[in-house]
């Protein structure tokens, strides 16, 4: 029975306790460039306060994927503590050249790597984490955490309301002519994760039916499910995740395993989706 380790990025959003699965799972860290400064991802540097106060004050912000050498060192420590097999699994290769840097690090990995495209962002990327690791803790191989993870990931759904489209497409996420248009008629866009890529769900005329159609969406995603995890992420917008939280909840009480969880967007992805941002991620409970 091989030992096999999971590998994710710092974008996953992955809960606080992560159990026995703690020891299966490394984070890697993308990067987050303050006016031509690189910082890594999760330092004080790029927490979500000094993105709020670095986008406040105008200042340039990008991010880049991790290095395929990071990747590569960080494989070859998995294989020199005893792992065999390691599934590496990350954002949408439609959205970042992370999937790339695995790809490039695992012809070097002293063991098998096995890239997985999560074909998603944020918690969804999460989700597929703690499904693989859960089949590799109860001794599965990769191939079969891989496939937990696909499977998981799969019948995940991701929506979210931003107060403007122009973080999106100054990174390149979304189509100038789907920002222009959202700026042009001055609607709140939703927005969905379809095929790895950001599209355009929907437009509403103000930011509180918005987000109201944002809760509407989460509970029907939530229906078609005997038992659901649901997760609710946001930049600088405590009050808004906290009741879209709460009516969730309560909405879908006889399906949520757990509680709702709510946490904040680190700064790759906060970067993008700009302040005021609220995205709801619902997916099959493990």
């Amino acid at each position: 029975m091989a030992r096999v380790a999971i590998v994710t990025d710092s974008t996953a959003m992955l809960p606080s306790d992560l159990g026995d699965a703690a020891e299966l799972i490394t984070s890697v860290p993308l990067q987050v460039i303050v006016d031509e400064t690189a910082y890594d991802d999760g330092v004080e540097e790029t927490s979500p306060e000094a993105l709020l106060a670095a986008l406040a004050a105008h200042k340039t912000v990008t991010t880049s994927r991790p290095s395929p050498a990071l990747l590569a060192e960080t494989y070859a420590k998995l294989a020199a503590q005893g792992f065999e097999e390691i599934v590496s699994i990350h954002l949408s290769a439609e959205l970042s050249a992370t999937c790339e840097s695995s790809m490039l690090a695992a012809r070097e990995a002293p063991v098998p790597v096995l890239t997985v495209d999560t074909r998603q962002a944020g918690p969804g990327v999460g989700f597929a984490v703690m499904a693989a690791a859960a089949v590799a803790g109860h001794g599965g191989d990769a191939a079969e955490a891989r496939a937990a993870a696909l499977e998981r990931v799969g019948a995940t759904s991701s929506y979210f309301y931003v107060d403007t489209l122009e973080y999106l497409r100054r990174g390149g996420r979304i189509g100038a002519a789907a920002a222009l248009l959202g700026t042009a008629l001055a609607v709140k866009p939703l927005l969905t994760i379809e095929e790895g890529r950001v599209v355009p769900h929907a437009r509403v005329r103000t930011a509180e039916r918005a987000i109201a159609r944002l809760q509407a969406l989460g509970v029907e995603a939530g229906e078609g499910a005997e038992s659901v995890e649901v997760v609710v992420a946001h930049l600088g917008s405590p009050d808004r995740a906290a009741a879209m939280a709460e009516g969730l909840s309560a909405q879908l009480a006889d399906r949520i395993s757990g509680d709702v969880r709510v946490g904040e967007l680190g700064s790759v992805l906060g970067a993008h989706a700009g302040p005021g941002c609220v995205a709801v991620s619902v997916g099959p409970a493990l």
